[in-house]
């Protein structure tokens, strides 16, 4: 008799987060008078767990797409690994986004500071003469699915029981408490007046500057345990440290920006890249017309894309630049920052 066949099935899954944003288009004749290859950014949205932007050039983003619209989708942050993500491109609906003539739905795998779009997205002159442009305004629909996961099941694994449960991961509460306590500390740090008692090991194993101070070339001749910070507040390099252990940062008070900037700078210091990206995310929230001069500053000065970005897009608004530009950040930024200062001053002096 042969051998009985039996049956099996897997499945491969894309687990995804969807979502869609609009930009809304005030002026359009208006904007026409932009040079080709210079652009408008949206504020920030988040799908899948990422920001993302909408670029938008009126006069199409190179010259060969001179007198049609294009458009772009940004992902606004540095990642480790590529973003795959599935997005279309069109006008405001009810329910979905109609595509423009000419797109389609496309799929992109998004690096650091990555863009996917359409450089001929729709013609002036269509545009015109469509339903979607009414008293010189228009609105593009971006919608967005991000792939988050991709995993294979198959029916064995589904038909399974399941005896344990495993609880999170409780590794951040245990290293928050071995910060807390200071047990088994084999250093001790000076900073604003205060000593903080911390772990070689784990400083060296989440910083590399840290690890050259204490392990490598960097490292003192002499025997003292005790390591000095000359410069630096005593709640700055706490705030560091706790981030160090913990992957995040203290509870703030009213003068959050402030201390953002702060952080933000000793993140750029110890290179610790995701601590200033946290930083940088938070300081986007506190853009206006008495900070954005400084921010834009502290971004141009320490690699922060996504933050200048953040600022050159709140100053894109002509009130908002005049009144940035007669404040007393403008002169820090004009000393520190020349070549930004004259984009600024370009921009205001554009018709």
């Amino acid at each position: 008799m042969p051998p009985t066949a039996s049956p099996s099935a897997s499945a491969i899954i894309a687990e995804t987060a969807s979502g869609y944003h609009h930009l809304k288009i005030r002026g359009y004749s208006s904007l026409k008078a932009i040079p080709s290859s210079q652009c408008l950014i949206s504020g920030p949205f988040t799908v899948g767990g990422h920001r993302w932007r909408i670029i938008y050039y009126p006069n199409g983003d190179r010259a060969e797409s001179a007198g049609h619209v294009s458009v772009f989708l940004f992902l606004d942050e540095n990642v480790d690994k590529e973003v795959m993500a599935r997005f279309q491109f069109g006008f405001k609906a009810e329910k979905k986004a109609k595509p423009a003539a000419g797109t389609s739905e496309a799929a992109h795998s998004f690096a650091s500071q990555g863009t996917w779009g359409y450089t001929k997205f729709v013609q002036w002159n269509a545009l015109e003469k469509s339903k979607h442009l009414k008293g010189d305004s228009f609105t593009i629909r971006c919608d967005l699915a991000v792939v988050k996961r991709v995993r294979i099941e198959g029916t064995a694994q589904e038909a399974a029981p399941k005896f344990v449960d495993v609880p999170p991961s409780d590794l951040k509460q245990h290293l928050s408490g071995l910060f807390l306590t200071g047990s088994g500390a084999d250093v001790v740090f000076e900073a604003g007046g205060e000593t903080f008692a911390a772990h070689r090991c784990v400083l060296a194993a989440r910083s590399p500057v840290f690890s050259a101070e204490l392990f490598g070339s960097m490292k003192e001749g002499n025997t003292n345990d005790l390591v000095r910070i000359d410069g630096m507040e005593a709640q700055v390099f706490k705030a560091l440290l706790c981030f160090v252990y913990t992957d995040s940062l203290p509870e703030m008070g009213k003068e959050e920006e402030d201390a953002m900037c702060q952080h933000l700078l000793v993140a750029d210091t110890y290179n610790l890249e995701r601590m200033k990206l946290v930083c940088e995310d938070k300081l986007c929230k506190h853009i206006n017309v008495g900070t954005a001069v400084n921010i834009l500053a502290l971004a141009e000065l320490h690699g922060c894309p996504g933050l200048k970005t953040a600022c050159i897009h709140f100053l894109s608004s002509r009130a908002n630049l005049r009144a940035a530009m007669a404040s007393d950040g403008f002169e820090h930024l004009s000393t520190t920052c020349p070549s930004v200062a004259k984009e600024l001053i370009a921009m205001s002096s554009a018709p």
